[in-house]
């Protein structure tokens, strides 16, 4: 009788300019522990990039890599085919969009490949348009710019998404976590359990869990009542609640709040808001080509003047500058080395 063959796995580490190392290295590092508890190669790997040269990440090392785009369309068709293709990404992956990669991520989806993406790769599967109705995950940083651009993605600020073998991560140490439930769905808990041990790693989180520390631990807040405002506002960026709705809403008077908010935060409740508004308009700005107009109008602006008014009280320069130096930047990355 022939003895059944082993459970094996190949996946392709497809890298974008400026990916971020933590992610892509927590991920294959997770995959290598597995092989050592296993005693045998069941997750093998390739790293790709466009042309196959070697890619420089974010923190300016470079990775050589072992096949290319070229490459890798022709493994589609033959015994090379891998099970999983990753999307390796980070800062700057709004301005990466090659049609050829576009084609090879479609047809590799359709061909019944799992397709997806580490850190800001989601963004990648999004412009091939893989992610329409489907839900995601991307960072949290990454996340207001990527609902704009991509409206038909159901995009969330969890860990990692698993949909229709579409296989999403929020980066850092998520892929992690992405890879362990990868682990899971092949060899069980046991196994998991053992990885994790290796690692150093308490727990297996859960996808859902949230990326940024919670609302207390992140301000350092201990009133509940502000924590439960300060949601409110964060909720309610586009079209912001007025104090006298927000008050209605928490059952305090706005006397209460304004001098909750000038003890817990130092400024008054509307300066609060503006600032959290214009966070947002920020990372609109230097992650998106929306108009300045409609950045304004996303964070609940009633005229560009007025946005425009208010960026430069904060950020000493205007939207306009802001992305000017933006562009600079990343003309400038693609010169040298980003770090």
């Amino acid at each position: 009788m022939n003895k059944p063959q082993p459970k094996k796995r190949t996946l392709v580490f497809f890298l974008i300019p400026h990916f971020t190392m933590l992610p892509f290295s927590a991920a294959v590092e997770t995959l290598r522990i597995a092989n050592r508890m296993l005693g045998y190669p069941a997750y093998d790997w390739r790293i790709a990039s466009v042309d196959g040269q070697k890619v420089y990440s974010s923190s300016g090392i470079a990775i050589d890599v072992n096949t290319s785009l070229a490459d890798e369309r022709r493994h589609l068709g033959g015994e090379h085919r891998p099970n999983m293709v990753l999307i390796c990404s980070g800062i700057y992956v709004e301005e990466f969009n090659n049609k050829s990669v576009n084609a090879f991520l479609r047809e590799t989806y359709n061909r019944g490949v799992a397709v997806g993406s580490l850190c800001t790769g989601a963004h990648v599967l999004a412009q091939a348009g893989l992610l329409n109705g489907k839900r995601c995950a991307i960072h949290w940083e990454n996340l207001p710019g990527f609902s704009e651009a991509f409206p038909q993605a159901e995009v969330y600020a969890d860990l990692y998404e698993v949909d229709s073998n579409l296989y999403t991560c929020a980066g850092g140490t998520a892929s992690l976590d992405m890879m362990l439930n990868l682990i899971g769905q092949d060899f069980g808990e046991t196994l998991v359990n053992r990885v994790c041990e290796q690692q150093l790693t308490d727990r297996v989180r859960n996808p859902h869990d949230r990326q940024r520390l919670p609302l207390r631990a992140r301000l350092g807040v201990q009133n509940g009542k502000v924590l439960q405002i300060i949601e409110l506002m964060e909720s309610n960026l586009a079209e912001p609640m007025s104090l006298i709705e927000i008050a209605d809403d928490v059952g305090l008077s706005r006397r209460q709040i304004e001098r909750l908010f000038r003890q817990e935060m130092g400024r008054s409740p509307a300066r609060y808001y503006l600032e959290i508004r214009l966070d947002r308009a920020r990372h609109l700005l230097v992650q998106s080509s929306m108009p300045v107009v409609e950045v304004a109008v996303a964070c609940g602006f009633v005229s560009a003047s007025h946005f425009s008014k208010c960026y430069r009280e904060v950020y000493n320069r205007s939207p306009q500058q802001e992305r000017a130096e933006r562009k600079l930047t990343l003309n400038t990355s693609r010169t040298g080395v980003v770090v």
